[in-house]
């Protein structure tokens, strides 16, 4: 599974005593698919494959926007699936930031609530920077800024599976509001936004299961890349 990058003989920067420098990004990918597809497993997995301190991920759920001053039953009709519910924006120009060498402050998104949390999180940059989502290839500014586009693909009905269990689970709902989001907003838009983007993609992964010899092939191939022990 050849790589875009895997033959680029573009020369790494170095800082002045011949050394890579290793606090500022060189690399960033985009993982894109489904609800439930796989593709944060992946982009963890991913990150576990890589010597430590040299890829962090950026999760596309933190950049949504906030609704605090919307009243609470205003904000629960609020479609999240759609493109424009996110400050993909800030996103872009933390991208930048990271490129350049600079740490950020990640936004914290409370779920429950849908409002910004008043803390976020202060991140270093790394060599490697994954940004998941499922919107991330559906948004061109976005696109514009990965190096690499990745797309994980799972059967709807697993992906449906992983949701409920994820938004029990980990984000505090109710099963009656996963049930009517999902049906009023995370399979039209799927179909609208998520599963045109797999085109952008320059690979398409499956998400049905371990991925095995996919992950270790791409880890290989940034190792490779940002020349990394």
């Amino acid at each position: 599974m050849p790589l875009p990058f895997e033959t680029s003989d573009e020369p790494r920067e170095r800082s002045p005593g011949g050394t890579p420098p290793l606090r500022s990004t060189r690399l960033v990918v985009g993982v894109g698919g489904g609800t439930g597809s796989g593709k944060t497993t992946f982009a963890h997995a991913l990150v576990a494959q890589l010597p430590r301190g040299s890829a962090s991920v950026i999760d596309h759920d933190a950049y949504y926007l906030d609704l605090a001053d919307r009243p609470l039953a205003e904000r629960e009709r609020v479609n999240f699936d759609h493109p424009d519910s996110l400050d993909n924006e800030l996103l872009v120009s933390h991208l930048q930031l990271l490129r350049a060498g600079r740490s950020i402050l990640k936004p914290r998104y409370d779920f429950a609530t849908h409002t910004r949390c008043s803390e976020g999180v202060s991140m270093d940059a790394t060599p490697l920077v994954i940004v998941e989502g499922i919107l991330v290839l559906a948004v061109s500014e976005l696109r514009e800024s990965f190096d690499l586009r990745l797309f994980v693909d799972a059967p709807a009905d697993l992906r449906l599976l992983r949701r409920i269990r994820r938004d029990l689970v980990e984000r505090g709902r109710h099963i009656d509001g996963i049930d009517a989001q999902y049906l009023a907003t995370v399979r039209p838009m799927h179909d609208a936004f998520v599963e045109p983007s797999r085109t952008h993609a320059d690979l398409v992964l499956s998400g049905h299961g371990d991925f095995g010899v996919a992950l270790r092939t791409t880890a290989d191939a940034l190792r490779h890349r940002l020349r990394l022990e």
